[in-house]
């Protein structure tokens, strides 16, 4: 059917065209609620299993009493993310009950990130919301507004540094043998507006 058909006398769309872009239109939204839906009662399903769901913690529980012992035997938080090659937000999560109401003010705080705007290509999007995300990372790709490009399309998101890196991990298998030149290329361009946009390590 062409979808630019239009009546020669009034050049209004055909009925039966306006139709078919609805019925498009809501097919696609409903796959994409049913996909959202169906993503939450997993995450559900998880957590009542006692599975938290997203990244492992840096600091593994070999290493914890490790961590543990250093601390309580005066070693400092940078010390130690130091030797155990992670970083300070690892150490403090695995002495986080050992801690003082108040941390030393020596500590530095790491100031709270600010969402920034990058652009995902479609390839990348695609790929992404049929992986197993975590919550934040699932809501940020959720949230993000589809701009059409040609033929394909970019996904605009909005979301802190730390999730868009972490999305660009989630592409990973596209560095593989698997994957085919436009996967590879998609993950390109979004480490490049990754890297020159966001600031962190």
């Amino acid at each position: 059917m062409d979808l630019t058909a239009r009546h020669p006398r009034t050049k209004e769309l055909l009925s039966t065209v306006k139709f078919m872009v609805q019925t498009l239109a809501a097919a696609g939204e409903l796959q994409r609620d049913l996909q959202r839906e169906l993503t939450y009662d997993g995450l559900r399903a998880a957590e009542a299993k006692g599975n938290k769901g997203g990244r492992r913690p840096a600091v593994t529980a070999a290493k914890a009493a490790a961590v543990r012992a250093g601390y309580l035997g005066g070693r400092s938080i940078a010390g130690l993310a130091r030797d155990h090659h992670v970083s300070r937000g690892a150490i403090r999560t695995a002495v986080a009950d050992l801690m003082p109401e108040h941390t030393d003010d020596r500590e530095e705080t790491p100031a709270p990130e600010i969402a920034v705007t990058l652009d995902m290509p479609g390839k990348a999007a695609d790929f992404l919301r049929a992986t197993e995300l975590d919550v934040v990372e699932r809501g940020a790709l959720d949230d993000g507004v589809t701009v059409r490009r040609g033929q394909g399309y970019i996904l605009r998101i909005i979301t802190v540094p730390a999730v868009h890196r972490q999305l660009l991990d989630r592409c990973q298998p596209f560095d593989g043998t698997a994957a085919v030149p436009a996967q590879r290329k998609a993950r390109r361009e979004y480490e490049n507006r990754v890297s020159t946009q966001t600031i962190g390590p």
